[in-house]
């Protein structure tokens, strides 16, 4: 047992006798999950986003990512695993009573697509904050490809009850600020998140496949499953390999963030939001009148930054977030590197949402010294072998200088957690020791992963990847469409998406500035001197 391991177990020992499991069922998660809408034969959809779902520009819960046709569904933070699956339910049920004929594909990775050129922006109304929101996602495009940013995914977020955060600095003897110690132990989680974040991709990942449409005549070292259906006969996650969308520092044009301290992260968030790229100058900013992009810098903001974790705090209206963390800290953790589950009906089940409870409590207790470059490149290796050959027998990740199976790993990493689940559950055997046992078959049995289900099932079938994931869209949409939405929710969610529309108008209503200027207002947030913030 080595001396990390020893400290994970001293920690949860001493948390358990001063009865922290009642403190961390105060604990809240927050679901974002991404789907596109699709016709009844499976191709885009090009409809706008459906007016009865309210304005994608103000509803707290539905809204657009990318592509007028890639619909977001955001829970709000909930206390429980299933209170928030129940929610996130329910807002598939109403969704799908306003969708008509189409369907949400049930998968990451996307349906048919023809030509890049044909995915519609998301669009947002006509106010600056609208256009803003535009003009970046028309910037995202033109650096990346359109068609990159049509893969879905899940994104879990975790927040720690406050009555833990304050035994837990106390169990700790750390003095000082409660906003300091909270911030600097939640990095040193994201960065342990990081070193192991390779076996989510492996216990979850769901996208071994894709459409061939999706490379669109790229050359890659993908093997053909069928004439329609490209593949890695050992991946679990394309999503999450060097096929999806990243920023690629050694082409020059992204960034690695600095994970030391909130701090150093934010410094080299806003580096990148103020520095010119070359290859980006070159696409140009406001073509005539149009924006292409909202700057030519290596971000155009921080969301465009590629990480499986993030830490995140709530933003004001139009806040940079970068401004919200300095001001307020990290209020919770954003983990992103969880495929759509095309088994589950809302791409997301309890499985898995009570294995990351005990990993993100797991990688907050376990010692997290600073990330290294040699650290720091074998994370990112790592993360994609896992994602194209995470089943692979005898396949080797680097770890403390050295090369280990992954299976040896992630026994070791999921007997740890033993003790974790239990501190979770309050008792010695309750449902989170008892999923993780359903996981460590999974490292035992790798057939039993969804990415090699997956790909059994098309096997028997005798499908393609869009085939089948056409055929499970379809069973998911009947069921959802099918079940009953209670009619106090009905009722919320309708009285929500008119407040949205009427908000929407207000925005544009009261507007009082050209759009070049409420932009330079936007990015001159929290600079010495600045009199003014965005203002809508």
């Amino acid at each position: 047992m080595n001396d990390s391991q020893t400290s994970l177990e001293r920690r949860v020992a001493d948390l358990a006798a001063a009865g922290a499991s009642a403190t961390l069922a105060g604990n809240r998660i927050g679901l974002e999950k991404e789907g596109l809408r699709v016709t009844p034969a499976a191709r885009l959809a090009d409809s706008p986003h459906p007016p009865a779902l309210g304005s994608a520009l103000t509803h707290p819960y539905i809204t657009t990512d990318f592509s007028e046709s890639l619909i977001e569904l955001v829970t709000p933070a909930l206390t429980g695993a299933q209170e928030v699956l129940d929610f996130l339910t329910d807002i598939h049920r109403y969704v799908y009573r306003h969708l008509g004929n189409e369907w949400l594909w049930a998968t990451s990775m996307p349906c048919v697509l023809e030509r890049a050129g044909q995915i519609p922006l998301a669009r947002y109304g006509a106010s600056n904050a609208a256009t803003m929101k535009t003009a970046y996602r028309r910037g995202l495009g033109n650096r990346y490809g359109r068609t990159m940013q049509m893969i879905a995914g899940v994104h879990f977020n975790f927040s720690f009850a406050d009555a833990f955060w304050t035994l837990y600095q106390e169990q700790t003897g750390t003095p000082g600020e409660a906003r300091a110690f909270r911030d600097a132990a939640q990095m040193g989680m994201i960065r342990n998140l990081q070193r192991i974040g390779w076996i989510l991709p492996y216990l979850f990942g769901a996208s071994p496949a894709v459409c061939a449409s999706f490379v669109q005549g790229r050359a890659t070292d993908l093997q053909h499953f069928d004439a329609s259906t490209l593949f890695y006969p050992y991946a679990t996650s394309l999503r999450m390999g060097d096929i999806g969308y990243q920023n690629k520092q050694e082409e020059g044009v992204g960034i690695k963030a600095n994970y030391d301290s909130l701090d150093a992260y934010v410094r080299s968030l806003t580096w990148a939001i103020q520095t010119p790229c070359p290859r980006y100058e070159a696409i140009g900013v406001k073509v005539g009148d149009r924006y292409e992009q909202l700057n030519a810098n290596v971000l155009q903001i921080e969301n465009e930054y590629y990480s499986t974790v993030r830490p995140k705090q709530i933003t004001d209206w139009l806040e940079k977030p970068s401004l919200a963390l300095r001001r307020r800290g990290i209020a919770y953790v954003e983990l992103r590197s969880l495929d759509v589950n095309l088994f589950e009906p809302v791409g997301v089940g309890i499985e898995q949402l009570l294995f990351l409870e005990v990993l993100m409590l797991d990688c907050l207790l376990r010692d997290s010294p600073r990330i290294g470059t040699r650290e720091r490149r074998d994370i990112d290796e790592n993360q994609v072998l896992a994602a194209h050959r995470g089943r692979e027998p005898g396949l080797r990740l680097a770890r403390d200088h050295t090369e280990l199976e992954l299976r040896q790993w992630a026994h070791e990493l999921l007997d740890g957690m033993v003790a974790t689940a239990a501190l979770l559950d309050g008792v010695a055997d309750g449902p989170r020791a008892a999923n993780l046992r359903v996981q460590m078959e999974k490292i035992a049995h790798p057939d039993l992963t969804p990415s090699a289900q997956m790909l059994q099932r098309m096997r028997e079938r005798g499908e393609g990847f869009f085939a089948f994931a056409q055929h499970l869209s379809e069973a998911h949409g009947r069921a959802l469409r099918s079940s009953t939405l209670s009619a106090e929710r009905l009722a919320s969610f309708d009285r929500l998406a008119a407040e949205s529309v009427q908000r929407q108008r207000e925005i544009e209503a009261s507007d009082d500035r050209s759009f070049d200027d409420f932009l330079r207002d936007y990015f001159a947030q929290g600079k010495a001197g600045n009199p003014s913030e965005p203002r809508v």
